[in-house]
Order: structure tokens, then C-alpha cells, then sequence
């Protein structure tokens, strides 16, 4: 087997197992739709996934250096506000994404 055949084959695999566990839960459980436990984790699960990526995203803060964790806390608090203001998802993540590239590649903070 050469190297082309071998990556062929490997992202074939990465693919269809990609694939299968994606589908796999909705054929299984599609009789289960209402059951309380899904319908709790459907409700419950995005919040906290997003609540523990913050908290990820903003451990590294150093509150005892400047810039103090502006650009952090700024680009938070974009994205938190366009979120409650518009209500577009992408939106307010991309919007404070990009400001917070913006300031620590030119360093408008420091």
C-alpha cells in the first residue's frame, strides 16, 4: 500500500466514523424524542458547554500586569452585549473575536 492509498484509507475511516457517531444517537434514540432526560440534557447542555469554554478561555487572565486583562474582558463584554442586543450568534462571537485579535496583534491596550 503507498502513502496516497494510506491517507485515502485513513480519511476514509476518519470520515465514517465521524459520520456513524453523529447519526448513531438520532436512529437510536428517535423513539425517545419526548423522554425527560433528553429533553433536559437538550436544554441544560449547550448553556454549560458554553459556560465552561469561557471560564477555559479566561483562566489565563494575569490580573497583576498590565494590560489587567482588558482586551479579555473587553471583547467579553462586546460579545455579550451585541449577543443580548441582536441576538445573532455568530454575530457577537465573531464581533469579539475579531476585536480582541485586533488589540493584541497592535497592542492598543499595552
Amino acid at each position: 500500500m503507498n502513502g496516497t492509498t494510506y491517507l485515502i484509507a485513513v480519511i476514509g475511516v476518519m470520515t465514517a466514523a465521524t459520520f456513524f457517531t453523529r447519526v448513531l444517537p438520532f436512529a437510536l434514540l428517535r423513539n425517545m424524542a419526548d423522554h425527560p432526560l433528553l429533553l433536559f440534557l437538550g436544554r441544560y447542555t449547550p448553556p454549560a458547554i458554553m459556560t465552561i469554554l469561557v471560564l477555559y478561555s479566561l483562566r489565563g487572565i494575569d490580573l497583576t500586569a498590565a494590560p489587567f486583562g482588558a482586551p479579555e474582558l473587553t471583547a467579553s463584554l462586546i460579545t455579550v452585549t451585541l449577543h443580548l442586543w441582536l441576538r445573532n450568534t455568530l454575530l457577537s462571537i465573531f464581533s469579539g473575536t475579531a476585536f480582541y485579535m485586533f488589540v493584541v496583534q497592535t497592542g492598543v491596550f499595552i
